[in-house]
């Protein structure tokens, strides 16, 4: 069956579909998945659902559709190993999902199903296959329901609607938490796509071992809470979640074999063939090198979309993992310059239109390639050929696995990634200690500081902050929408306490000292997001008795619920007592200025640097502002300074802010700046600072902010540095940290101006003369110390022994540095045609030890660094070198003559033999 569609209008067709439907279209979310840290990627359609079914959030609408980016590379889903090695698998890929929360449920979504696949695709009905759960530990109802709902649909062959356990039909979300049967359609291509029909007494069959039937669509029916292994609970509301592969479906509908032929993925394979000048033979004789290249370009291009660029760590590994992979391909079919980016255009420009995000940062995704390829190609031979040595001692070990410390150093000194090494691995027909690999990595990481990336899946109470929730709205205290949130509009608002709750559990009263959550029917606290932290104040009791709660910290634990979490400080709270929260409003001040400089700061390094300095990460505090951006070196002093200027000159203009709430369609169409990482709603609050002539920043953006730049007062970047491989990070204040620090540093000045006995303007030159005055005197006593450690052995050569022939000398120099004990003994070689010499001294109390040996000894196999080692070994330390001449440090300089005295001992040992 092919069809005349492109993928992307069965992108479309699926999407208009489920619209006409009543669903509501949700664009696809970013890959770094928003606000939860327990996965690396988006890896289905679910992930920016996930808060709805865990009852954390709540949406306008009940039915939803989509087509989500999504990347498994790591983890549980992780793909990457398949990927070029046959016509189905990829890192990157789109997952197409209808959604019902609370609203229709197996009829709607099964009937659905199969009038899309049927009527408007026009899939063979012969051809489908419908699976249902059914549990072989016979603990979970079977999903009758399903299956007559399947058996209802026109056309249906019954044989063809089967039932499986847990492994194949039961979705589960974590090990608690919402949980469901699932129901698989699978489309049977054929038997000509059976891998495995020459084997004796194999059977093609659903979730068989061949790839005759081809899974399509899992459609998830969310109806139980799992609260542990052996209890399930039915959910009060039961949810739909579909997924279906929009490459599987493509292929079918285009009557392809092979995800990557269709128009999906064979254009970049074309414009590899055109890099490459292969012929069509060439290129399947190519093939694995052509779906990896495909494949690769794909995902980084849609990643450096997303902000994540090449790096060390998490996210930034498999950037830089995959622009390797596609590059150490692309080399093994002639191309060894930079090519990645001419692929990645082909992406751009095909999938550009539904995926904007790739045309607004085209130019960044292509620098990104290029550079990394570039740095890439420098270490790669290097690399290469130590990991060939590597795998040549596994071999003539008798071995099949290299060892994961080796392959992790392969890596940290050479940048080649595991999986890189484990191809190159198996291509000799070894593996590789993967475990050993992530061990070395993890002890490197938090070695180095870098601690844990990602947590495992916590959580709180939810059902208690919910029953709280259900308990208000039933009684009227609190609409559906739970509590009101408006941080914008006040600092103080009036309401009765309507929960307390302590050590998780709700309470009637609190005492003092108690830590406690309070719900009241409204708030003006900020909840932290977006980098910006949370406010803090107090609530206080209306009438009498007096009490009072400072709070800390504000929460939003479940979908509706706001808790200021604090310490009662006097008095006794109950529930029902008349309150008033505010806000601390100085502190929530100093934050609106550091925000709004933020937004100021990614604007100006944009334009100061280019349109590739995007946000990466933001701490919003009251003392200070931190901004991490995408950027592949060090700023220099000059860039930094334009970069502070242009911050101070938006503020000193004066400039009002604009702030509207808009649809997040019509606010990403105008050109305003969704960050990577961030979850959005339907309706979106925009910033926006500068007239209609001169826009400065246009970002979305659910922060508080000062009404105009002037506000702001001064801002001050305190530092600049690396965050991680290709990110930076400035630290910056304003307000009144700002003239904190003016102050600090003008007091610093005036003291160094009154110590230098010179004027505040004149202490640069004053400084720079006196440092000058210093180098000329420590170039004199340098030289007088070199004189007197020459004088000193100069007598120490009337020591000299000879032993066989051969002149022998080890002496300690008083205050000699190691370049002087180095010349010192270039000078025992010029008078002694065949000697070896050690010389020592103590230089910041720790010994040093430096050793020769000539050059008619070399050749006889003597070597100095086998020498030092040896005499180190006295003092504690240890060293190495050239076979002429070598180096040692250690800890105790009291053993230096003993230590002097093993040359002696090492040189007989040697003419002994």
């Amino acid at each position: 069956m092919k069809k005349n569609w492109t993928g992307a209008e069965i992108r479309q067709m699926f999407i208009d579909f489920f619209v006409e439907r009543g669903h509501t279209f949700v664009p696809s979310s970013s890959l770094v998945p928003g606000g939860d840290q327990t996965l690396l990627f988006t890896n289905a359609g679910m992930v920016q659902f996930k808060d709805v079914f865990l009852g954390t959030d709540q949406r306008p609408y009940t039915r939803a559709v989509n087509s989500q980016k999504c990347m498994r590379v790591a983890g549980k889903h992780n793909d990457l190993d398949d990927v070029g090695r046959d016509d189905t698998h990829h890192t990157f890929f789109e997952m197409l999902g209808n959604w019902s929360f609370g609203d229709y449920y197996k009829k709607e979504a099964i009937s659905w199903a199969w009038e899309l696949l049927t009527e408007v695709w026009g899939l063979e009905k012969e051809r489908l296959w419908a699976t249902c759960f059914k549990d072989e530990k016979d603990e979970i109802p079977t999903d009758e329901e399903a299956a007559q709902y399947w058996a209802q649909q026109p056309g249906i062959d019954q044989s063809h609607i089967l039932y499986f356990g847990r492994k194949d039909n039961f979705w589960e979300m974590a090990e608690t938490g919402p949980c469901g049967p699932c129901s698989e359609i699978h489309y049977d291509r054929g038997i000509e796509y059976c891998d495995r029909q020459h084997e004796e007494g194999h059977v093609c069959r659903v979730n068989g071992n061949c790839k005759r039937f081809l899974e399509l669509w899992n459609l998830v029916f969310i109806q139980y809470n799992r609260i542990s292994p052996s209890r399930l609970e039915p959910l009060p509301a039961r949810h739909v979640d579909t997924g279906m592969g929009l490459e599987r479906i493509v292929s079918i509908l285009q009557d392809q074999p092979s995800n990557y032929r269709t128009d999906l993925l064979f254009p970049l394979m074309e414009k590899v063939r055109e890099l490459t000048g292969h012929s069509e033979a060439e290129r399947d004789a190519n093939i694995t090198p052509y779906r990896v290249i495909a494949d690769h370009a794909r995902a980084a291009a849609f990643l450096i979309a997303d902000g994540v660029v090449p790096g060390n760590t998490g996210r930034n590994y498999v950037c830089r993992m995959i622009i390797r992979r596609a590059s150490r391909f692309g080399s093994k079919i002639g191309l060894d310059e930079p090519f990645l980016a001419q692929v990645a255009d082909v992406v751009v420009e095909n999938y550009g239109k539904a995926y904007p995000e790739l045309v607004r940062n085209r130019e960044a995704i292509l620098d990104a390639l290029t550079r990394e390829e570039k740095r890439f190609k420098r270490t790669v031979e290097q690399g290469l050929a130590h990991l060939e040595e590597l795998l040549q001692e596994v071999k003539n070990s008798g071995g099949k696995l290299l060892d994961g410390e080796k392959a992790f150093d392969l890596y940290a000194t050479h940048g080649l990634p595991l999986e890189l090494v484990r191809d190159i691995a198996l291509e000799e027909g070894l593996e590789v200690d993967q475990t050993g690999f992530t061990r070395a990595m993890e002890d490197h990481r938090l070695a180095s500081g870098a601690g844990k990336a990602f947590g495992p899946l916590g959580g709180e109470n939810v059902d208690v902050y919910r029953g709280i929730l259900e308990s208000l709205q039933a009684s009227g205290e609190l609409g559906l929408e739970g509590v009101r949130y408006d941080p914008y509009t006040s600092l103080e608002v009036e309401g009765k306490v309507l929960a307390l709750v302590r050590d998780g559990q709700s309470v009637p009263e609190v005492m003092t000292g108690d830590l406690v959550e309070v719900i009241l029917p409204a708030t003006c606290f900020y909840v932290e997001a977006g980098g910006q932290v949370s406010d803090t104040g107090t609530i206080v009791s209306v009438a009498d008795p007096r009490w009072e709660i400072r709070v800390e910290d504000t929460r939003k634990p479940a979908a509706g619920v706001i808790v200021h979490v604090g310490e009662v400080v006097r008095g006794k709270p109950a529930v029902g007592d008349l309150a008033i929260a505010a806000v601390d409003a100085q502190r929530r001040r100093d934050i609106m200025r550091n925000h709004t400089a933020t937004h100021l700061l990614h604007a100006e390094l944009q334009a100061v640097l280019g349109k590739h300095a995007r946000q990466a990460g933001s701490l919003v505090a009251p003392d200070r502002l931190r901004f991490d951006f995408t950027h592949p070196e060090a700023l220099t002093v000059e860039q930094l300074e334009r970069i502070e200027a242009g911050v101070n000159r938006a503020i000193f203009e004066d400039l009002h802010l604009n702030i509207r709430f808009k649809p997040l369609n019509e606010a990403i169409a105008e050109g305003a700046m969704a960050l990577f990482g961030e979850k959005y709603a339907e309706t979106v609050r925009t910033i926006t600072i500068g007239d209609e002539e001169e826009i400065l920043s246009y970002e979305l953006c659910g922060g508080t902010h000062v009404e105009n730049t002037g506000d702001i007062g001064i801002f001050l970047i305190t530092s600049e540095g690396s965050a991680a491989a290709g990110v930076r990070r400035i630290e910056a204040v304003t307000g009144r940290e700002a003239y904190a620090l003016v102050q600090r540093r003008f007091r610093t000045l005036k003291q160094t101006a009154q110590i230098l006995s010179t004027s505040l303007d004149d202490v640069p030159a004053k400084a720079e003369a006196l440092l000058k005055e210093l180098d000329e005197v420590q170039d004199e006593l340098s030289l007088l110390r070199r004189q007197l450690v020459s004088a000193e052995f100069e007598q120490a050569l009337n020591s000299v022994r000879d032993i066989q022939g051969i002149k022998v000398l080890a002496a300690q120099l008083s205050n000699a540095d190691a370049e002087t004990l180095r010349q010192m003994c270039d000078r025992f070689r010029q008078k002694f045609v065949s000697g070896v010499v050690v010389l020592a001294s103590v230089e910041n109390d720790k010994p040093l030890l430096i050793g020769a040996i000539s050059d008619d000894l070399v050749k006889k196999g003597w070597h100095a660094g086998d020498l030092i080692k040896y005499v180190a070994a006295m003092v504690g330390g240890g060293g190495g070198g050239r076979p002429n001449l070598a180096q040692a440090g250690g800890k105790d300089p009291s053993m230096l003559p003993q230590a002097l005295n093993k040359v002696y001992e090492w040189v007989e040992g040697k003419q002994a033999r």
